[in-house]
């Protein structure tokens, strides 16, 4: 019997490459691996090469891309990518089209987003888009609080001066965290694991749910705030939010928070480890808001939680940012595209404005394509898209996805997140 063929994109790095293809070969499935990314080539191929084909391209050329899904005609039934590589409408017509012999069926994710994929186009040619929303829950929350401790303490300038000989005291003493209100839009698993250790580390948190973040978050532990019933919209300073009606193909609340708690799928024993934030944040619920314009205005600290959709593309831009309060620090861990970069760049350089510094781990333009206007601005935290990047995460991930991409090869959905558009 012909075995499904599965194209790795960009693999998983280091030790966890292993792992990754022994499980994908476990379920029975035929791997092609993209060397292009792989540190030590001729060690893998080495061990690997009596099992698993090998290519070499650039997956973030488009043409490159699509020559390695269909070489030799053969085609994959599976592409799994980690890195976001944009499958779009012409990868989608060529890979999935008449001309391979084997037309692809299923694309999988090791992440939670799936905006570099046309979803759209991707159901029009039958093609399943599985995720693995939640993985990188715990790392990503861990982050932002890094990116907040950071800020908020200024320890980037006082690294600078003391590697520069000079012993720098603060001109003025900064707040603690007890002393500080953190804001978070988007309430889904991400949200809830920082306001979780926001909270156990003595700051006052208040989150921004959307419609179906706010039905599956947990109700604030004081009686005497209760969770808005119905649902807040979502709503900025500039627009009010547009009806979405979007939603999974085996989970409903799926596509509108792809950083929400995923619906139930089958997952190993060595790659569901405990989360224990997530536990934590079920006791330490943030304070709800009702509309977006009061968070901003209410909270020294927002950090942003959120999939980029039509709804919240372009979300914080020159209005949003003008209703922060004096001093406050804005974190992105979510996507580029919810902020504009460029109302952001304008605010960090007028002193006058009330933002007073931003960390960004997501852009606009990432990976060959990088390129800011925050570029150079000492008050900007700038890091290349690695808020998820543990090594938990990333096993869970990459594990989790390869369950997925041969559960659906093999005709059994249920459990599994497919995102639709």
């Amino acid at each position: 019997m012909e075995r499904f063929r599965v194209l790795l994109v960009d693999a998983a790095p280091g030790p966890l490459l292993g792992r990754e293809l022994e499980r994908l070969l476990g379920h029975g499935l035929a791997v092609t691996l993209n060397l292009r990314r792989v540190t030590d080539r001729a060690a893998v191929r080495a061990e690997w090469g009596d099992r698993v084909e090998f290519t070499d391209f650039d997956p973030f050329d488009e043409a490159a891309l699509l020559a390695g899904a269909v070489r030799d005609g053969l085609g994959h039934h599976a592409v799994k990518s980690r890195a976001g590589v944009p499958l779009r409408a012409a990868f989608l017509a060529g890979a999935a089209g008449p001309g391979p012999a084997h037309r692809l069926r299923v694309i999988g994710r090791a992440g939670a987003g799936t905006d570099h994929v046309d979803l759209a186009d991707a159901a029009r040619h039958g093609v399943a888009v599985t995720h693995t929303p939640g993985s990188n829950a715990d790392a990503v929350a861990e982050f932002a609080l890094a990116q907040l401790l950071t800020l908020t303490r200024d320890m980037r300038l006082y690294d600078a001066a003391a590697h520069r000989g000079e012993w720098r005291a603060p001109v003025a003493p900064p707040p603690e965290l007890s002393e500080l209100t953190l804001g978070i839009v988007g309430a889904g698993r991400i949200g809830l694991a920082l306001a979780g250790r926001a909270r156990a580390l003595g700051m006052d948190v208040q989150a921004l749910a959307r419609r179906r973040d706010t039905a599956r978050a947990p109700r604030p532990v004081s009686a005497s705030v209760s969770a808005p019933d119905p649902a807040p919209a979502f709503t900025s300073a500039a627009r009010p939010a547009p009806a979405r009606a979007s939603a999974s193909a085996s989970c409903p609340a799926l596509a509108l928070d792809s950083a929400s708690a995923p619906c139930p799928a089958p997952a190993p024993a060595s790659t569901s480890a405990p989360h224990p934030a997530t536990a934590l944040a079920s006791t330490q619920a943030p304070r709800p808001v009702l509309t977006l314009p009061e968070l901003l205005a209410t909270s020294d600290v927002v950090s942003l939680h959120l999939p980029l959709t039509p709804e919240t593309r372009g979300l914080i831009g020159r209005a949003e940012l003008a209703l922060m309060r004096p001093g406050a620090i804005l974190l992105n861990t979510a996507r580029g595209g919810i902020v504009d970069e460029q109302a952001l760049a304008d605010a960090l350089r007028d002193p006058a404005h009330p933002l007073a510094a931003a960390a960004v781990d997501t852009f606009e333009h990432e990976h060959a394509a990088f390129a800011s206007p925050l570029h150079g601005l000492p008050n900007a935290l700038l890091t290349p898209h690695i808020a998820g990047m543990t090594r938990g995460a990333m096993a869970t991930a990459a594990l989790r996805c390869a369950d997925h991409m041969a559960a659906l090869l093999a005709g059994r959905p249920d459990g599994i997140p497919v995102a639709t558009a």
